[in-house]
This record gives C-alpha cells, structure tokens and sequence, in this order.
C-alpha cells in the first residue's frame, strides 16, 4: 500500500500513515451516507432543485462540484498556514471562483447546449455552502491529502443525490434516460420510439408521463422522501441537522 510518512512529534521518528487507510476511506464514504451533505446537512438544496429535470445536467453539475469541491480543498489546505485569519473567507472565495471558472470555460468549449442549459448553476457553485463549508470547516484544519479526499467524498455525496433525483424527474417526467445524448434510451411513452408504447400496451395503456416531474418543485418532494427514507433506516439521524 502506497505510504506517506508522518514524523512522531514525541519520538522523533517518522511513522508511516497510508494514503488509503481507514480514516481517509472514512472521507471518501461517509458522505455517501451518514454525513450525506444534502440529506443529512441539508446543504446545496437550490442546485438540486434547479438542475435535475434530466439525468445529463445533474451528472455534468455533480462532476463540476466534485472537482471544485476536492481541488479547492486542496488548495486551501496547502496555504492555510499562510493565509491570515481576517481574509480566509475572501482567498477561499478566490480560489472557489478561479475553479469555478476554469469549470464555466471548459464546459462552454466542450458542450455549448448543456453549458447553456446549466447557465448561472455553474457560477452559483461559488456560493455553494458544501464547497465554502468544508473549505472553511475541513481544509483550514487538515492536510492536504485527508482535504482532497474530503472534497471528494462530499462532491461524490451531493452528485449521487443529484442523479438519483434526476433519473426519477426524467423518467416519471418524460419516459427517457440521458436524453440529449448520443445513449439517448426511450423507455415509456405515447409512440412507437419508446420500449413501452403506452398506445398500444394493455399493461400500460393507463399510463402517462407526470408533467410535474419536470418542475422544479418536484426536486423537493423526491429529495423529502429520499430524506424520510434514510432516516427510517438509520434512526440515528433523525435529529441532524
């Protein structure tokens, strides 16, 4: 296993702390779950709400946090020791924004269409509290690889939170998967492009796309239940947050 060594303060002599030992695995999977940042903290529920009408927005904004999140973390953590404590917020502000940019110019190159789509998402993830939260809360106090992998773990946490809620919206809402892609799938619907031909089906002739799946006040009911869901399961978090 890869090591980094950590000098003893009391013996003097460096011991050996592995890159991927049970703490940092801790960082990387305890926001999936118990310290999830939007079902547990309760963080970052506006771009949720926004974003995922559709599977291939959500998976572009997660992929954008988890890379603001993990590499403002990083940087972060590499001038704590420098950065004076009256400006912390302004220079993580900067160093948010200048990654946040280089995600906004990127994506513009890349997909013109969903950059659009996303429009002022991208920006307003300098105002994201996950990302200034664990700058300020994790980053300030901690190393930059145990930072990194934080920053990981909590872009992971929200981005698995934002797919799961769009592919309920845009299956309910328009009977597709990552429509707008090159993989397009056409799973229930009025024609015959779709798998399920709801004209012809005697199983689900009844059926019809919910139209309020693709407003965005259906974010918020899907992500009350996935809260409600977690917490019957682990009663342990009732009182969080």
């Amino acid at each position: 296993m890869a090591e980094t060594a950590v000098k003893d303060i009391n013996s003097g002599v460096e011991e050996k702390e592995p890159l991927f030992g049970k703490k940092e695995r801790k960082l990387l999977t305890d926001p999936l779950s118990d310290n999830n940042p939007i079902t547990v903290q309760v963080l970052g529920i506006c771009s949720a709400l926004a974003v995922t009408s559709l599977v291939l927005p959500s998976v572009v904004m997660a992929i954008a946090v988890i890379f603001v999140t993990a590499f403002s973390n990083l940087f972060t953590s590499m001038l704590r020791n420098y950065i004076p404590k009256q400006v912390r917020m302004i220079v993580q502000l900067v160093i948010i924004a200048t990654l946040v940019t280089v995600v906004e110019l990127t994506l513009k190159y890349l997909n013109y269409p969903v950059y659009k789509q996303l429009s002022v998402y991208i920006g307003l993830i300098i105002t994201n509290c996950i990302v200034m939260g664990r700058a300020e809360a994790f980053a300030m106090a901690n190393k930059p690889w145990k930072s990194f992998l934080d920053g990981i773990g909590n872009g992971l946490g929200y981005g698995a939170i934002l797919i799961i809620v769009g592919v309920i919206r845009e299956v309910f809402g328009k009977g597709t998967l990552f429509a707008g892609t090159g993989i397009e799938l056409k799973i229930i619907g009025p024609t015959a492009d779709f798998l399920i031909n709801t004209t012809e089906s005697v199983m689900f002739g009844w059926y019809a796309n919910n139209n309020l799946m693709v407003l965005p006040a259906s974010a918020m009911f899907i992500i009350g239940i996935l809260i409600w869901i977690q917490r019957s399961m682990n009663p342990k978090l009732v009182d969080i947050s």
